[in-house]
């Protein structure tokens, strides 16, 4: 639970420029969510560039809340995305979009490409997703380039058929989350071939906040040690139907797996060393409760006297199970809130299933403990 503190300690800035936004390397800036998503290809180019590696990115998809406005935002950035060697393509539907995007992972296999690889984001709201589910689906199951990668009217959750289709799913909770995030679902994908879907809601891309470039991690070394199956996970061409890709896609997730043991964006908030009873949480469902407990003035220093411990997930899927363990050890009871479907609760519960009474705690979220339904 962050503190609030006094303006006075946080003074303006020196020669802040509007433009700060998008062009800054450092400090703190003002952002809304959706100019975070523009940021992001651009600072993904800044990390390529700053590896040696002589990459592009492209961007497609279809407006659509939350993301009405990410294409006016894209036009208003052109010429900054084109020094970056970032090409923005609006879709007139969202599995065109999707397909186009799929195209680009293929770029290693062209004789004729002046680039090592693309980069690639496809956005669209969240019926479009039924409709893009194919170019989705096979996007994913062929797998990104090595160093391409991709990120991906009505209530409205998606996590369950991105799981079905093996594809890992982050969850920021605010707008520094949304660029850090961003960042590692690159990060993920090239590693893994897998594409990564990043959830991005109204509450979070349709608002603003002061970010501080320098408080959040941009870089991920590549992990040493993983086995990669014969063929490797990435793209490749031709890809013909076999028992190959059911495989390369359940390789992929031990990739996403071992990713994620040694890289890390869950956090633990209040990591008591007495704790009694745990809090999951994850994307937006993290700062209800942490505002909750901000009204009802209990601070982390309360959380931790009572024997509270709570858990911020920020890869839903796959979760990271070794830090689970350890945050679950000595508990006798865990809460899970999270948005609609019981996306992580499942998760846990699945994992802990095989432990005995005593080592297995007690599960709460969406169903009380006798299994009654406890909310929609």
């Amino acid at each position: 639970m962050n503190a609030r503190v006094p303006f006075a300690d946080n003074p303006p800035l020196a020669n802040y420029q509007l433009t700060d936004n998008l062009n800054a390397a450092h400090g703190r800036i003002f952002i809304t969510g959706t100019q975070a998503l523009v940021r992001l290809v651009l600072m993904q180019r800044q990390l390529d560039r700053a590896a040696g590696l002589n990459t592009a990115g492209f961007v497609r998809g279809y407006r659509g809340s939350p993301l009405g406005m990410v294409d006016q935002q894209l036009w208003k950035a052109k010429k900054l995305l084109a020094s970056h060697d970032v090409r923005f393509l609006p879709a007139i539907n969202e599995e065109l979009g999707g397909t186009a995007v799929l195209g680009t992972q293929r770029m290693e296999s062209d004789p004729e490409r002046t680039v090592e690889d693309v980069f690639a984001m496809w956005y669209g709201k969240g019926p479009g997703m039924d409709r893009a589910g194919d170019a989705l689906k096979h996007g994913n199951a062929y797998g990104s380039s090595p160093h391409g990668c991709v990120s991906s009217s009505m209530p409205h959750q998606f996590d369950q058929p991105m799981i079905a289709w093996h594809m890992p799913v982050v969850n920021p909770s605010n707008i520094a989350d949304m660029l850090e995030f961003g960042l590692y679902g690159w990060a993920l994908s090239r590693f893994s071939g897998a594409w990564v879907g990043y959830k991005a809601i109204s509450e979070t891309v349709e608002s603003g906040s002061t970010v501080d470039l320098d408080a959040f991690q941009t870089k991920w070394p590549v992990p040493q040690g993983f086995v990669v199956p014969e063929g490797g996970l990435h793209n490749r061409w031709p890809d013909l139907p076999s028992l190959t890709i059911e495989a390369r896609l359940a390789a992929k997730l031990d990739a996403v797996r071992y990713f994620s043991q040694t890289h890390s964006i869950d956090k633990w908030i209040v990591p008591s060393q007495h704790a009694n009873v745990g809090i999951v949480t994850c994307g937006k469902a993290h700062l209800d409760l942490m505002e909750a407990l901000s009204r009802l003035d209990l601070t982390v220093d309360d959380l931790d006297a009572a024997g509270v411990w709570i858990y911020k997930v920020g890869l839903s899927f796959p979760l990271e199970t070794t830090r689970l363990d350890t945050f679950v050890e000595g508990l006798s009871e865990v809460l899970v809130i999270e948005e609609k479907g019981p996306v992580i609760e499942q998760q846990i519960k699945d994992h802990l299933y095989n432990r005995t009474q005593g080592a297995r705690p007690i599960m709460v979220g969406k169903n009380a403990q006798d299994g009654a339904m406890q909310c929609c």
